[in-house]
C-alpha cells in the first residue's frame, strides 16, 4: 500500500469516528509528530547528547531508584 493510499484510508476512517476523546488523542499525536519534524537542536544540546551517548556506551549510568536515593541525600543533607 502506498503512502497516498494509507493517507486516503486514514482520512476515510477519521470521517466515520464520533468519539471525541479518541479524535483528540489522534490530534495530539499528529501535533507532536509535526512538532518533532520542526525541532532543531542547538550546539550545546547536540554536545550534551554526544556526552550522554558516550556515558551510556561506557556503562556510566545509574538506575532511576539509585538516582532518587542520591537526590534524597542531597535534599536532606545525609
Amino acid at each position: 500500500m502506498s503512502t497516498l493510499e494509507i493517507r486516503h484510508n486514514i482520512v476515510e476512517q477519521l470521517l466515520r469516528i464520533e468519539d471525541e476523546s479518541f479524535l483528540s488523542a489522534i490530534k495530539t499525536i499528529l501535533e507532536n509528530k509535526t512538532t518533532e519534524d520542526k525541532r532543531q537542536l542547538n550546539e550545546y544540546q547536540k554536545e550534551r547528547i554526544k556526552v550522554a551517548r558516550e556515558q551510556l556506551r561506557l556503562n556510566r549510568t545509574i538506575s532511576h531508584n539509585e538516582l532518587q536515593k542520591e537526590v534524597g541525600k542531597w535534599l536532606h543533607g545525609r
